[in-house]
């Protein structure tokens, strides 16, 4: 008997084990479900070495580990060795790999800006100098290692790490007013870079951009904070059609002490949003763009004589993807490597020093989605594609003549490569919808797997005991084509019964959000969901990314309309099966997603009962210029496209319960866009529910309940909504 009775306390507790639910407070404030992760790591220019910061008790140390058998090799920096500083966050190398510039005390300004106090260590002295007694903005080596150059309230200085004296380069620069070297806000958000100046080969040249802003629209925010009286937070943002900041390239001469303004002539474009020097010395690469951002000029300036000189137009009938242009690798010759949609999909080609295309290296109806570099030992190129899906991820090599290439990573899911700076190894990370990720030490030569890494084999035990529902992937037919989704059903799914579905999208332009890749916080919030009855989607439509040039920009000048139709008839079609409830269709999403959400409540009308907006755009006439014009030219020459699928001239149409929110400190999608569709409502006598969080950004993340709160608010919502009852 007592036998009997201890088979069934195990019985017992390991199906109340596999039954485990998943709560908001194991997803927002547990973190119950979070990854183990390799360490942030720097692949070291001498030798196949790679380096990790490692935080222990005594201070940071930055360790050296070997690729070949990913042992410790050595500590390069110990807290212990720092005077004044026992904990760093950032650290970069020079050429030579003899000194570090460390960070600490850093501060984020926008999304990807920083400053902070910054030193040079000597590795082999361990001496330790502060570059100034002040924060400053991206200290960067020469190549030689001997100076410094970083940015100071919007001006350039040049430390010289010899004398230790500091000059300044540039004596124009003021807040809203004049950048040296450092980009404005729009450049930051939309072309993702901060640095705005380079050393050239011989560290004899400084090439930088000056943002001349003074004319660009200042933007306000109202921060509540704490103390008696909100502040203003003020900055310029040039919205569509507005006025932008004048931007000018010139050369700094380090032995002359003179700054020329470089005249790109009948070359010289609206946007500089590349920059680079080539393998020589006194060739810098500059790439431009027109307004609209479909003519793309790559241009040789000569460094000596200033003379420019238009190596590459490349134009497209919507605009001109500068995403890809990030890496251009010049070979010795003189030849560069370069990305173009120009044949429909993604490619890479070879061009030589005059700009002729020597070949199309890569080809086929797939994307390649990264540049990983080039190997001019073995003359082979390294990337990462859609080869075997687009909602895949693959790495791969081929040579640079187009020929022999090779795959190189084993599982169908999500990878993607850090390769060591001689391309003889890469550390590759997997993951798919039913793998968490697993890092593994890869031969680059034949794609062997010399050794697995880490992996979350403790996080697949602890999920195991939640009985997850399946994600599916699959793709769904309307009358406007076929998309991929991914579908999520409660557990106990029975077709006989009738199911709440609730949508989920993005949408933006190139975007993905079905991929086979391993959970985010959304997934887990959407395995609740479908613990408590709901069926959840997700559809990627026309204008998403990954699947050729004329899918994605279908939409141009004309944002929301063949999205909010795929969107609508995709709903329709999931509406018409037997198991789903046609008449309790919900759809959320944030920024973009929250645009759409938006649009399908009110054009949408008839087919959703719900929808949540979470920081949506409600018209494009409040975004910035770049992201907007890119897709949709300037409101004074496309007026329609903007007018009409913007949410605020269909508010009268909002039948279905509507929740809007937003965080009035997010300077990227302004809390304009949420109170002008409030008034909007209002002035329609609509009713609908708003919640603000005082002084969160975009992300509305910061605070310890902040998430959970916002994720409690979203779900009850629903739940008051489209409901989690079961119709038989």
């Amino acid at each position: 008997m007592k036998r009997l009775l201890f088979l069934f306390l195990i019985l017992s507790s390991s199906a109340y084990a596999q039954n485990q639910k998943i709560t908001l407070e194991d997803i927002w404030t547990k973190y119950s479900f979070q990854t183990e992760r390799l360490e942030s790591f720097h692949s070291m220019k001498k030798g196949d070495y790679y380096t990790i910061l490692n935080n222990y008790k005594e201070g940071t140390w930055l360790d050296k580990y070997s690729y070949a058998t990913l042992e410790k090799v050595e500590t390069i920096v110990s807290g212990n060795d720092l005077v004044g500083i026992k904990y760093f966050d950032d650290y970069t190398f020079n050429e030579e790999e003899t000194k570090i510039i460390i960070g600490n005390n850093i501060e984020r300004i926008f999304r990807h800006s920083r400053i902070g106090d910054y030193y040079v260590y000597d590795i082999s002295t361990k001496k330790l100098v502060k570059i100034a007694d002040y924060k400053i903005m991206e200290p960067t080596f020469s190549p030689d290692g001997n100076k410094v150059a970083f940015a100071y309230q919007n001006n350039l200085y040049v430390k010289d790490l010899k004398t230790t004296k500091t000059r300044q380069i540039t004596f124009d620069g003021k807040k809203n007013k004049i950048i040296n070297g450092i980009t404005d806000w729009v450049y930051e958000e939309e072309f993702a870079f901060v640095r705005g100046f380079e050393w050239n080969g011989n560290s004899g040249k400084i090439a930088f951009i000056r943002f001349d802003e003074s004319e660009v629209p200042e933007f306000a925010m109202d921060i509540y904070g704490k103390n008696l009286y909100p502040s203003q937070q003020i900055f310029k943002y040039p919205k569509a059609g507005e006025k932008n900041s004048k931007v000018d390239l010139f050369i700094y001469d380090i032995n002359t002490q003179k700054s020329s303004k470089i005249n790109l002539g009948k070359n010289k474009q609206y946007y500089i949003p590349r920059m680079q020097w080539t393998n020589e010395n006194n060739t810098l690469a500059v790439t431009t763009l027109n307004r609209h951002q479909n003519n793309l000029d790559f241009i040789f300036v000569n460094g000596k004589t200033f003379q420019s000189k238009l190596i590459l137009n490349e134009t497209d009938k919507a605009f001109v993807d500068i995403e890809m242009k990030d890496e251009i690798t010049f070979l010795n010759n003189g030849d560069f490597i370069w990305t173009s949609e120009k044949d429909g999909f993604n490619h890479i080609y070879l061009y030589d020093k005059n700009g002729r295309m020597i070949r199309q290296i890569t080809k086929g109806n797939w994307e390649v989605t990264g540049y990983y570099g080039f190997d001019s030992k073995t003359n082979k190129i390294f990337y990462q594609s859609t080869e075997v899906g687009s909602i895949n991820r693959g790495i791969y090599s081929i040579d640079i003549s187009g020929k022999n290439k090779q795959k190189l990573n084993k599982e169908t899911g999500s990878n993607y490569a850090a390769f060591s700076n001689s391309f003889n190894y890469f550390i590759n990370t997997f993951s798919s919808a039913t793998t968490p990720p697993v890092y593994t030490l890869v031969d680059a030569k034949t794609g062997n797997e010399i050794q697995e890494i880490k992996n979350n084999t403790k996080l697949s035990k602890k999920l195991s005991n939640y009985n997850l529902p399946e994600k599916k992937f699959t793709t769904i037919k309307t009358k406007n084509g076929e998309f991929n989704m991914w579908i999520v059903k409660p557990k106990n799914f029975d077709p006989n019964k009738e199911y709440p579905l609730l949508m989920f999208q993005y949408s933006g332009p190139g975007s993905q959000s079905v991929k086979n890749t391993w959970n985010n916080s959304k997934d887990y919030w959407n395995y609740m969901l479908a613990d408590k009855g709901y069926i959840v989607a997700c559809i990627d439509g026309r204008g998403t990314g990954f699947k050729g040039r004329d899918f994605k920009k279908i939409t141009y000048k004309e944002l929301g309309k063949y999205e909010i139709e795929d969107q609508i008839e995709v709903a329709k079609e999931l509406g018409n099966r037997t198991y789903i409830d046609a008449k309790r269709i919900g759809i959320w999403g944030w920024s973009y997603g929250g645009y759409m959400s938006s649009l399908a409540i009110t054009k949408g009308a008839d087919v959703f009962k719900m929808a949540i907006a979470v920081a949506p755009v409600t018209s494009w006439r409040f975004y910035d210029s770049v992201y907007t014009e890119r897709y949709m030219q300037t409101p004074q020459e496309n007026p329609d496209g903007y007018d009409e699928n913007s949410p605020l001239n269909f508010a009268n149409l909002l039948k279905g319960d509507y929740l809007l929110i937003h965080g009035t400190g997010d300077d990227n999608v302004h809390v304009q866009n949420s109170m002008r569709m409030a008034n909007a409502l209002i002035e329609a006598n609509k009713q609908f529910e708003f919640f603000v969080y005082p002084d969160r950004t975009h992300g509305i993340y910061s605070g310890n309940n902040t998430r959970l709160h916002l994720y409690k608010k979203m779900t009850e919502f629903m739940d008051s909504s489209i409901g989690t009852t079961v119709k038989k």
